[in-house]
């Protein structure tokens, strides 16, 4: 039964005028729909028990939460901004995607997982300057009425209890109304559609907060206990024809039991499928004598993900050439860590793990040119064929966060204290690239990192997972012993 289906009851009677179901999704099937006969409508607002309104403390991040909603205001005097959470997505014809709020609009309440959909964050101007600002939102539906039970996509009867405003307003410390009383205007200035709103509130991300940073870490910390699920499991998975769709079920298992679910789609490429950068079909086998790439983060109920790749030889042990490679990655990695620094120029890093790179490849003789020429960013970039990729990215409440920013403030800005990226080189050299020796081929390694910058300089938050070649060789001994 699909959750966001009508009921499979089978019946003929038609829906009662009175009992017409309020905003029925225009991708709802119409062949499930099934009527209510009278002895249903008679008794289905009956027989419930009453509702405490239980008013709760305001969560952690609330006044996070109510300072970054100042910042924005103080930006914007005198214009009424519209931040939507966003609605359902569909997924096939009437079942839906799960609901993950719009990452400005969680930023800017604070509402994470328990997010309502179709919820709109609006700041209304008080004069020249300040704003009152409304959460709107579907709050939960007197029983006596058709939208209870007659609406699969927002009555109770199906989804389960939705929030009340004063609830809310006392979780999240801002001010509710229903979703029903919200009017736009002409002149809204509303995230995604205005330029300067959606670039100012994705910038407000480059610096994280004491919250967003335990967040971070806690995400980085259960991404970590993944990553040892990966492990501890390889015979099974080793045993299992798609092995590689084993590893994405054993990672999913540990983000949706101990977070809200994964930041973004978990790459787990076995083999030559390590080479391709977005590999997410993960329908391969994972055979011994490979290694086997996986990149994966969970994100926590707050929204933040972690983002950490690492490689690790299927057998437990690298081949001479697999640790090559691999070798070359994390001394390109710990190049960009080098590099990193309050003041440093954000691109210092790529420069930094790209000088690396460039130069293994001319020792090895794969680069076609020597690492100078390569290294020249007008003539050369012949390494980039083999890192094709940048270095670092800024991670957040999105794995690529603060995208909406100007590139003065990201790829052309200076690293400040609170900025939290990650550090992810890597080589791939593909299965039919005849540019490489032969024993190179079908061997992908990379290697990523999550990290906070200090006034004291770069700390990773992913330290404790295994990460040098025998640090990796003795994880796989550990869990499998």
């Amino acid at each position: 039964m699909s959750t966001s289906g009508d009921s499979d009851t089978i019946g003929s009677t038609e829906l009662a005028p009175e009992a017409a179901p309020t905003e029925i999704p225009a991708n709802s099937s119409v062949n499930r729909r099934q009527g209510f006969g009278q002895g249903f409508l008679d008794t289905i607002s009956t027989g419930w028990a009453d509702r405490p309104e239980l008013l709760p403390p305001a969560r952690e991040q609330a006044p996070y939460a109510a300072r970054r909603r100042d910042a924005v205001s103080a930006a914007f005097p005198g214009r009424r901004l519209v931040i939507p959470a966003g609605p359902y997505q569909v997924r096939s014809n009437d079942t839906d995607y799960p609901f993950r709020a719009h990452s400005a609009f969680s930023h800017l309440t604070g509402w994470a997982a328990d997010s309502v959909p179709d919820s709109v964050l609006v700041f209304e101007p008080t004069g020249e300057r300040g704003h009152d600002v409304t959460l709107y939102f579907r709050e939960r539906a007197d029983r006596a009425t058709p939208e209870f039970y007659a609406n699969p996509s927002i009555g109770e009867f199906w989804i389960g209890p939705r929030p009340a405003l004063a609830g809310v307003a006392s979780d999240l410390g801002v001010a509710t109304a229903h979703i029903d009383s919200f009017q736009p205007t002409e002149t809204d200035l509303v995230l995604d559609e205005d330029a300067d709103l959606t670039r100012f509130v994705s910038e407000l991300r480059l610096h994280k907060d004491d919250y967003e940073l335990a967040q971070l870490q806690l995400a980085v910390d259960v991404t970590a206990d993944g990553f040892d699920d990966i492990v501890a499991n390889l015979p099974r998975i080793i045993d299992h024809p798609r092995g590689e769709r084993v590893v994405e079920g054993v990672f999913h298992q540990r983000a949706r039991s101990d977070g809200n679910w994964e930041g973004y789609d978990t790459i787990a490429a076995a083999g030559p499928h390590a080479c391709y950068l977005h590999w997410t079909r993960n329908d391969g086998q994972v055979a011994p004598g490979d290694l086997i790439l996986v990149d994966a983060g969970v994100e926590v109920d707050s929204l933040y993900t972690a983002d950490i790749t690492r490689t690790i030889p299927v057998s437990g042990r690298f081949s001479q050439v697999q640790r090559r490679v691999y070798e070359a990655v994390l001394d390109a990695a710990d190049a960009a860590f080098a590099a990193a620094r309050p003041g440093a120029k954000f691109s210092d890093l790529n420069a930094a793990a790209w000088n690396v790179i460039a130069h293994r490849l001319e020792e090895w003789g794969v680069l076609p040119v020597t690492a100078a020429q390569s290294l020249d960013p007008e003539t050369g970039h012949h390494h980039r064929r083999y890192m094709v990729h940048g270095t670092s990215h800024h991670l957040g409440i999105d794995v690529h966060d603060c995208a909406q920013a100007r590139r003065e403030l990201y790829a052309g800005g200076t690293l400040e204290p609170g900025m939290v990226f990650t550090i992810e080189p890597g080589l791939y050299f593909q299965i039919d690239d005849l540019t490489v020796p032969e024993e190179y081929r079908g061997i992908g390694v990379r290697i990523e990192d999550d990290i906070v910058m200090t006034p004291d300089g770069p700390v990773s938050l992913s330290a404790a997972i295994p990460r040098t070649a025998d640090e990796v060789q003795a994880w796989v001994d550990r869990l499998n012993p």
